[in-house]
């Protein structure tokens, strides 16, 4: 089984419970406006591996994993690979590597089926709770999202729910009040992360002759961070 990988992160520590191996796999159906991967955008881009290959990586820093760490396909949007990130998942379960999807939730979970039956944690981006942003900014409609986090809950996987803050957009208590009551509604929901919108990608556009939709905006302030994270009680250790 081969697919398309962009790059990789052998000891990621963002991605996901513990120290992580990343793997960011090509191809995304999405054009949001703080996307900081537009080099994942083309499904046949990067470099072509085997399933094997990439769980004979991530073995070789098993040893930094500990109870909690593992692997973590990201992207781009892995479900663009379903099949090559099922037998990834299904080769890390035989190996006894902890898997972890960071996914958009863009797509119909009843197709994914193969590759969330070897997923123990997913991070699902809810990128706005308005349903508005979510068409004007992201290219797709939240319920989509919602329908699928309706589906890991049905099926008792673990999610952490992840929002990027934008000022100007969603870095309001509103929001993130929003945020949690979503959250409370599905018991699958442990944890929730907020990571402040950054910057640093507007060289990749500038690279490949693209506009950087939100390079206008203001990264957020460190205390406004500070001050909505005080909001997640729980969801937030």
């Amino acid at each position: 089984m081969k697919g398309r990988i962009h790059s990789f992160q052998s000891l990621g520590t963002l991605d996901g419970p513990g120290v992580r191996f990343v793997a960011f796999l090509q191809g995304c159906p999405l054009r949001c406006g703080c996307c900081h991967n537009p080099d994942t955008w083309d499904g046949q881009g990067g470099t072509e591996y085997e399933a094997e290959d990439i769980v004979r990586r991530a073995e070789r820093y098993r040893s930094y994993f500990g109870q909690t760490g593992g692997i973590t396909l990201s992207g781009g949007e892995p479900f663009m690979q379903r099949e090559f990130a099922a037998e990834i998942f299904r080769l890390c379960h035989e190996q006894k590597i902890h898997t972890c999807l960071d996914t958009s939730g863009c797509v119909d979970a009843e197709k994914c089926g193969q590759v969330l039956m070897h997923t123990d944690r997913v991070l699902l981006d809810i990128k706005y709770t308005e349903a508005a942003l979510y068409e004007k900014h992201v290219g797709c409609k939240m319920q989509q999202v919602i329908s699928f986090l309706q589906y890991l809950n049905r099926e008792n996987i673990p999610v952490t729910l992840r929002q990027v803050i934008i000022p100007t957009l969603n870095d309001t208590e509103e929001n993130v009040l929003r945020l949690l009551e979503i959250a409370r509604q599905y018991p699958c929901v442990d944890k929730i992360e907020l990571l402040p919108f950054r910057k640093i990608c507007q060289t990749k556009y500038d690279m490949m002759g693209v506009a950087f939709p939100f390079g206008h905006l203001p990264e957020p302030d460190p205390g406004r961070m500070d001050e909505l994270r005080q909001l997640l009680g729980r969801y937030g250790g």
